[in-house]
């Protein structure tokens, strides 16, 4: 695993990891959770979890979509998501 990137906004914090096999991007706040993952190589569909081990609730193209359904799942608006620079690339 890599060291983590984190950045916050209005109470809401953003964690980026690797594992082995995918890329993480996870968020809380306000005692929700929202997570999106894509494969390691960064070229698959992104999938939106609850948490990083529940299964997948959806899959998207865009990270802005992806972006959107997280917001969704943390009751907020997806322009107060905080995205630390590494994970900026996801997507397709």
């Amino acid at each position: 695993m890599t060291d983590a990137a984190t950045a916050t906004n209005d109470g809401i914090t953003a964690q980026y990891t690797e594992t082995d096999e995918e890329r993480v991007l996870s968020f809380d706040g306000d005692g929700r959770t929202a997570v999106i993952a894509q494969n390691i190589e960064g070229y698959a569909m992104l999938k939106v979890r609850p948490t990083a081990d529940a299964d997948e609730l959806e899959r998207y193209y865009g990270f802005d979509m992806a972006l959107d359904h997280a917001a969704e799942l943390l009751s907020v608006s997806p322009h107060e998501l905080p995205v630390p620079e590494p994970a900026d690339d996801m997507g397709m």
